[in-house]
This record gives structure tokens, sequence and C-alpha cells, in this order.
């Protein structure tokens, strides 16, 4: 699993920011609609994530990073052309909206400081696999013996092949 947010985040400044703007109603529906298709769980949330009503911003930023907010709030960002990624802040909003991989203890500290986490750290008794897993599905990590979701990440094997 490649922890994506440490790629984005470590030095993220203002100056990263390329450029912000409202975004259309046309494209507002379509990351809706994408979200929705990458994370089933999500639609009974979107009325709740995406209001009616809402100041919808696309801020696209340097190394091909865009993300959306709503109301001044970032919900989800894009690497490249990829599928749109919730932010933590999102995530501790709505904790099943996708699947859940746990780390064991010891890995702890190398997750939050942004290290890639091996097959080994999932699969030791105090880390969590589910079986329908795919590659390249993006994926909430947390750590044994913790209530909150620590990072995000990308399968890069399926759950048959880890």
């Amino acid at each position: 699993v490649r922890y994506l947010l440490s790629i984005m985040f470590k030095s993220f400044t203002e100056s990263d920011i390329s450029t912000q703007n409202q975004a259309k109603s046309s494209v507002a529906r379509g990351v809706k609609s994408s979200v929705v298709e990458d994370y089933p769980r999500m639609e009974e949330c979107a009325p709740g994530l995406f209001p009616k009503k809402a100041q919808n911003v696309l801020v696209k930023c340097k190394d091909h990073v865009q993300m959306f907010a709503v109301n001044g709030e970032v919900l989800f960002f894009q690497l490249r052309d990829g599928p749109w990624i919730p932010t933590l802040r999102t995530l501790h909003r709505f904790p099943t909206m996708m699947p859940l991989v746990r780390v064991d203890r010891g890995a702890i500290r190398f997750v939050l400081k942004g290290a890639n986490i091996m097959t080994p750290g999932l699969t030791s008794p105090g880390g969590a696999l589910p079986q329908h897993l795919e590659k390249d599905q993006i994926v909430a990590i947390i750590a044994e013996g913790k209530e909150h979701i620590c990072a995000i990440g990308r399968t890069l094997q399926s759950a048959d092949e880890m």
C-alpha cells in the first residue's frame, strides 16, 4: 500500500496552488458521480457532502494535483487523471466509505512518517486485510489499537496476492 498523502502534503504551501476557480455545476456533478461510482458506500452520504447551494471550488496545484473543495473545505484530491481520493478529514466524517486495512503496532510510527506499508504489516496477528481487495484500490488505513483512520493508501497487489 502506497501512502499517498505524504507525497502530496509533506511540504505543501500556497505557492503550490496554480489556479483556484469556482467549479461549474457540470464539473461538480462529474466529481460527485465519480466519487459515488468509486466509493458505492458513499451514495447515502452524498447529499450531506455535496449540498445543492454550496460553493464548489476546483483547485489546481503543481505536479498534476487537483483538489475539490465544498464551502471552503477540501474534500477530495486527484493525482493526474486518477480517482478522486478523500482527505483524512472527509474519511473521519464518513469512515465506512471505503475498505479498511489495519497495520500492526510495529508499523505505526513508520506509517505516520510516510513509509509504504509492506504485506507483513497487514498479515501479521495485529494486522487485518479484507479478502475482497483488488489491485490499485484506494483503502483507509487504521493502526492496531487505534479507533481513527491515520492514512489513505492504494493497494499495489490484490488481497489474494498478499
